[in-house]
């Protein structure tokens, strides 16, 4: 499967080596990463020749092109927002995990759209088992929207 990683950049870095376990949890379930940029220390000096409308036309053709995706909300960013809802219009199933404690929006803690899962975590090892539970139930059905 082709699965779309969200997570801030602009909002913010600090979950940067979260973003890059997440990377290596999906290769290691033998999925591939479309949007491996979110795990790239250097994203925004690379991102810094593009303008705003390349950024978004790659992300959003990315986005169109995966089964899934897993976001990181932890930390509030309008991108990984709009990434979601993106997500969830197109009808690919959306886990979202934050770290326990964090304030996550009501929009997502509130939404009640069956492709959407939200996954609580105390510590980063436990993503090393919410992520491939997802993946499997992605993989082993039919998810999309009619």
């Amino acid at each position: 499967m082709k699965v779309f990683l969200s997570g801030s950049i602009r909002g913010g870095r600090q979950n940067l080596p979260v973003y890059q376990q997440m990377v290596q949890i999906v290769e290691n379930q033998g999925h591939d990463v479309a949007s491996l940029h979110v795990a790239d220390p250097h994203v925004e000096e690379n991102e810094t020749g593009m303008s705003e409308a390349e950024i978004f036309e790659r992300d959003m053709h990315l986005l169109d092109g995966c089964d899934c995706m897993v976001a990181e909300v932890s930390l509030a960013s309008t991108g990984v927002g709009y990434e979601v809802c993106s997500a969830l219009n197109l009808g690919i199933p959306v886990q979202c995990v934050y770290r326990e404690g964090s304030t996550v929006s009501a929009m997502l803690l509130g939404n009640t759209n069956h492709l959407i899962l939200l996954d609580a975590y105390s510590e980063d090892k436990d993503l090393e088992a919410l992520i491939p539970s997802f993946l499997d139930f992605v993989s082993g059905e039919d998810a999309q929207v009619e």
